[in-house]
């Protein structure tokens, strides 16, 4: 079978280090090929070089072929490659035009929509002529991600990279976005998936490439590797490990945390729209609340609430019994030390243009007056518990992997010694070895300083190893709270259905 993609003895070097050494992998129409490792693996810088975008300032050794037509490729946080200020048809009409023009064509108006309307029909996208009208921040995140993948195909792509297409997604839109890639699959198209997610890499993957610092260091059909892999690191990352111990029982006391009757609205091209309906929740010194719920739920919303970053709501929050001011813009250096927030995605949170450790020590000195030198050996303290060398986090954020900048995320919010951590899907983008020793580590944080953690994700297993308590957001509303961890594993399968 002819390959669409050829890649042999792929090297990206940055800065003198090795971020792909020796890289091989080879693509088939209609076929998917996984590629899986940790964070930090090389797996994104290999899927871009299928584009033959590489980072600046590389130096490049092997070789790269593809087949004639485009390559798309569909990032994890699909709004990042969107123009926020184009709907979306004429965005896509945009394209189409482009593309005739290299083709010097001269398609007319007709031509031009009817083949908008085919590559988002191919896409997977419901009421095409709603979601043209519509701009990019009015959609969702699955919407945004199918829209990508209408751009692709409208340029006649032949190979789709699909980077962490599932991270952060509920179960019902990671089944979702599963078959969007077979029906690509059934459409003789090449898939290149970029995962974390091995129950996505099983139902989905043809031939398996595992990365570890820049290499591959076992490769085959899916079957073999995930059935009956022969490298330890192989082993390690598919092995069947609890994500974290099991929380001890709630302490007593008073909460640290209330929230009480709160109603939240988003502001849209309709008018207002109320996305929680008048929530009650109190997380104590020490104990984790989890918060789960399909996509669009409202958990998102009600962390950021929480943490001053959404402030069109009614209701209260409460700190050690006293209201937070509503915005973050008005609370004080104390309250915005006491409330940190932990981003899903991590790379909009950090100037580009500044070294990593540099902001992560900031907010040690911002926010707790501490001294440069301190805050600088804090901060290398922390990332490295973290598992970031100091080296590593010198670079500028563009040079760290999604995972190492979430975790960088995490270890900025922790220099402030807050009192309430709000984690929002933290966990998602990182392999099964990394994500458990976050977990660990928050485990160990909550004992240790009765650090408050409001803990919201997709993951039940996750959220039922770290959590004390589960809360089930569904449209707006807490509709259950399972007050202990053995409890909420025995009702899991209960829980499954509203997330």
């Amino acid at each position: 079978m002819t390959a669409v993609v050829e890649v042999t003895g792929l090297r990206v070097e940055v800065g003198g280090r090795a971020i792909v050494d020796g890289v091989s992998l080879r693509a088939h129409a209609g076929k998917v090929t996984a590629v899986v490792g940790a964070s930090g693996s090389g797996k994104t810088t290999t899927g871009l070089a299928l584009l033959g975008e590489y980072p600046a300032g590389a130096r490049i050794g092997g070789t790269v072929r593809t087949a004639e037509g485009a390559v798309g490729y569909i990032p994890q946080h699909p709004a990042a490659v969107l123009n926020p200020a184009r709907r979306v048809g004429a965005l896509l009409r945009d394209i189409a035009r482009r593309r005739a023009d290299g083709r010097r064509r001269a398609d007319g108006r007709e031509e031009i929509r009817r083949r908008v309307h085919d590559a988002m029909r191919r896409a997977q996208i419901p009421d095409p002529e709603e979601v043209a009208r519509r701009f990019p921040h009015e959609l969702s995140g699955g919407q945004q991600q199918r829209v990508v993948l209408a751009q692709a195909l409208i340029l006649g792509a032949r190979v789709i990279v699909a980077d962490e297409p599932t991270t952060g997604q509920d179960t019902l839109t990671k089944q979702r976005i599963v078959d969007e890639l077979s029906a690509l699959v059934r459409q003789g198209i090449a898939v290149v998936l970029l995962s974390h997610d091995l129950d996505v890499v099983r139902q989905l993957a043809d031939e398996v490439l595992v990365m570890r610092e820049g290499q591959v260091v076992e490769s085959g059909p899916a079957r073999r590797v995930l059935a009956a892999p022969e490298h330890e690191w192989t082993r390690a990352l598919l092995a069947e490990r609890p994500p974290g111990p099991l929380p001890r029982a709630a302490p007593a006391g008073a909460a640290r945390l209330e929230v009480q009757d709160l109603a939240a609205r988003h502001r849209t091209a309709r008018g207002p729209v109320t996305v929680l309906h008048g929530a009650n929740l109190s997380v104590g010194a020490g104990e984790c609340l989890a918060l789960v719920g399909r996509s669009g739920s409202g958990k998102t919303t009600l962390g950021r609430c929480v943490a001053g970053l959404h402030s069109a709501y009614e209701g209260q929050v409460l700190l050690d019994g006293r209201p937070l001011r509503r915005s973050l813009r008005s609370r004080s250096r104390g309250e915005l030390a006491a409330v940190q927030y932990v981003f899903q995605d991590p790379r909009a949170a950090f100037d580009e243009h500044r070294p990593v450790l540099d902001q992560v020590a900031r907010t040690a000195v911002r926010l707790r007056d501490a001294d440069r030198d301190s805050a600088r050996e804090e901060a290398v303290r922390t990332l490295e518990e973290l598992g970031l060398t100091a080296g590593l986090a010198g670079r500028r954020p563009g040079g760290l992997s999604g995972g190492e900048l979430q975790r960088a995320a995490l270890a900025r919010a922790l220099l402030a010694r807050p009192s309430v951590l709000v984690c929002d899907e933290i966990t998602s983008g990182l392999d099964t070895v990394t994500r458990a020793g976050i977990l660990d580590l928050l485990a160990r944080l909550r004992e240790r300083t009765e650090l408050a953690l409001v803990f919201i994700t997709h993951d039940l297993s996750a959220a039922g190893a770290l959590g004390n308590r589960i809360a089930v957001l569904d449209e707006g509303r807490v509709v259950n709270q399972v007050l202990s961890a053995t409890a909420a594993a025995q009702s899991s399968a209960a829980v499954a259905d509203r997330t």
